[in-house]
């Protein structure tokens, strides 16, 4: 059932879902018992004490005074439940955000949206899926929802920051995590939208986590999962997204992939399957949208490769070949890859990534097959 849209006092809004105990479907509860923030402030002490707790006092103004104080420098606004501004796609969540950090364009969070989540450790295949995906849905006039982790999230965001990509963040709005994405939450702050429901300074912690994917789910229309292990946050997003009633889709993978089993596990139980954006338009019950006519880039043949910057560089330390082959063997799957495909992906020269091809071929972790193809043993 939808949350009626009531206006409440900012401040004593946040008040109140920063005490102790109160969680987002208590402050919900608390309102409609009480007949506003007001009444479920003046009433907490005494329904603490009832259930047994002594001395319960409601977050200290100084603490909701610091907590905006924060967030104006940090430059983000603060959205309150109710309040016009706040995104309609959450408003009927039991356990909707209260309060929402949001730095960036908060106009993306009014348009149509699909969430795409994927593994960490996201194969070569994935992360050009996830990147075609995110292109076509741009393109077909979607905002991309993701959760700003490193592989697939990232990858997606990358792909949709000319179109439009909210990033939901488990910790405070200005806290990036992983710090390798910092540049990206950067040209996100720029051309798209940030958002999180935690205090602006607050670290990520486990728990933050599945609060976070709950929002990326509420935010969008359909969640596509596009690699996941048997064991992952995206299955807890998918499974946010059947609570509340979103469309859920996963792209198929090779059984022997790890990185495929909770696609595959999804798709078995009844998720709809992704061979392309097409899918996910048609899941949603609407034609794919016709792109714009453009002339063709000019392309190399395989006879031209690309000139390489300057000469072949030296051998490198074993750290970094170790970090190369380890880099290599994520990107690659019992799913054939092309060589020249797995070069590009790694944006590194192929004089540097030749010879670490030929020695991994060499201690038996990959496999060259007919047409330049590569596959883990």
């Amino acid at each position: 059932m939808a949350q009626a849209a009531i206006p409440h006092d900012p401040i004593l809004a946040l008040q109140l879902i920063r005490s102790r105990r109160v969680g987002p479907v208590t402050w919900h509860r608390l309102i409609a018992e009480h007949g506003g923030v007001e009444g479920a402030l003046a009433a907490l002490p005494g329904i603490a004490a009832a259930a047994g707790v002594s001395d319960y006092e409601v977050c200290p103004m100084g603490v909701v005074r610091a907590e905006m104080a924060a967030g104006r420098k940090a430059g983000a606004v603060m959205l309150v439940h109710g309040a016009p501004d706040y995104p309609a796609a959450l408003m009927d969540l039991a356990d909707a955000p209260p309060v929402l950090w949001v730095q960036g364009d908060v106009t993306l969070l009014h348009r149509p949206s699909v969430a795409l989540v994927g593994a960490r450790n996201a194969s070569s295949l994935g992360l050009r899926m996830a990147r075609k995906l995110a292109e076509g849905l741009g393109q077909g006039g979607q905002v991309v929802v993701s959760g700003l982790a490193r592989g697939i999230d990232a990858e997606a965001h990358r792909a949709a920051l000319a179109t439009g990509t909210v990033a939901v963040q488990a910790g405070g709005v200005d806290v990036i995590y992983p710090a390798e994405n910092a540049t990206l939450a950067a040209e996100i702050l720029e051309r798209g939208c940030r958002v999180s429901e935690m205090p602006p300074g607050m670290e990520p912690q486990t728990r933050h986590f599945p609060l976070r994917n709950r929002i990326i789910s509420g935010l969008a229309r359909a969640v596509v999962v596009v690699e996941a292990a048997a064991k992952s946050g995206s299955l807890l997003t998918a499974e946010a997204a059947l609570e509340q009633g979103r469309e859920v889709l996963a792209v198929p993978g090779h059984p022997f992939d790890a990185r495929a089993a909770g696609c595959n596990r999804l798709i078995r139980d009844g998720a709809a399957l992704v061979r392309g954006v097409s899918d996910i338009f048609a899941a949603l019950g609407e034609d794919m949208p016709r792109a714009e006519t453009r002339e063709p880039a000019p392309s190399r043949t395989l006879q031209e490769p690309a000139p390489l910057p300057g000469p072949v560089p030296p051998r490198r330390p074993l750290l970094d070949i170790s970090r190369l082959h380890n880099l290599i063997l994520a990107r690659l799957g019992p799913s054939p890859l092309p060589e020249d495909q797995l070069i590009r992906d790694l944006a590194m020269p192929p004089g540097s990534v030749n010879p670490e091809l030929i020695a991994l071929e060499l201690e038996g972790k990959i496999e060259r097959r007919a047409g330049g193809l590569l596959t883990l043993r």
